[in-house]
């Protein structure tokens, strides 16, 4: 957990704006796939919403648990990984 008031703003902000923005690109996303029905489109729907979901998580990790804040940055990391795996596999799909 930050306990550097000034750096846990900071983080809360930075995770913020990853969250709304990440959720902006998933949810056109989302509109266009529903829109199209095409495959690609969904499996790029579901790698940013990994990704911004990883963001969040790690955001919850760090700042509402009581753990180290290394556990916040391997969740993040981990599903960032995943979401880009399944976002360059929409770059594929067919």
């Amino acid at each position: 957990m930050t306990t550097d008031p000034t750096l846990a703003f900071a983080v809360v902000a930075a995770k913020t704006v990853t969250l709304v923005l990440g959720g902006l690109v998933t949810y056109v996303t989302w509109k266009a796939f529903r829109r199209t029905g095409r495959p690609a489109l969904r499996a790029l729907f579901v790698g940013f919403a990994v990704v911004t979901l990883g963001s969040l998580t790690a955001g919850v990790v760090d700042q509402l648990l009581a753990v180290d804040s290394d556990y916040a940055l391997v969740v993040e990391s981990v599903l960032t990984a995943v979401g880009f795996s399944v976002v360059a596999a929409s770059l594929y799909v067919e």
